[in-house]
């Protein structure tokens, strides 16, 4: 099925969801190995899939991880520019959690591919600290903030938010 991804001219919009994975203290983030930037792991929605759905094929995609898809976090409006383009995305963010330990490396960094369409994107996963967030690029920018005040507060409900690159 299509992801639901429009381009039009030099704009594009797209649905994406991310997993929030936390183990001892650290984050599973990931990052195309050509750039600075961390996200959270996850993909583009499919026409016809439920959120649930995605994270379960995305982390099964790209680490061969199975996981299970616990409570809705985060709900975001994105506006940003890569690749030359400018970026509309919502992104929904889960907690989710390994449903076996043994299938990504849990004390280091590894490697995975992200294909969509023609293009493929190798891609760095990185288990990081989050007292170390606020020093790292990562999107959203408030990242480190948000998941601080998650773990401080798991029952605290959904949270929205707007990130929007300076300039945008």
């Amino acid at each position: 099925m299509p992801e639901i991804f429009f381009e039009k001219d030099n704009y594009v919009f797209s649905y994406r969801v991310a997993g929030i994975l936390i183990r001892n203290g650290k984050v599973l983030l990931q990052k195309p190995i050509d750039d600075v930037g961390y996200a959270f792991p996850g993909g583009h929605v499919e026409f016809g899939e439920t959120n649930e759905q995605t994270l379960v094929r995305e982390f099964k995609e790209e680490m061969s991880a199975d996981i299970k898809v616990n409570g809705l976090r985060w709900v975001a409006e994105m506006f940003f520019q890569w690749s030359g383009k400018d970026f509309h995305q919502i992104c929904l963010y889960y907690d989710v959690s390994l449903l076996d330990e043994t299938q990504v490396p849990l004390d280091r960094s590894f490697f995975a591919t992200d294909i969509r369409g023609s293009q493929s994107f190798d891609l760095e996963l990185s288990w990081v600290s989050i007292n170390e967030l606020d020093n790292l690029v990562v999107y959203p920018g408030n990242a480190g903030e948000l998941l601080r005040d998650l773990l401080e507060d798991p029952r605290s409900g959904v949270r929205h938010l707007v990130y929007r690159e300076t300039g945008r």
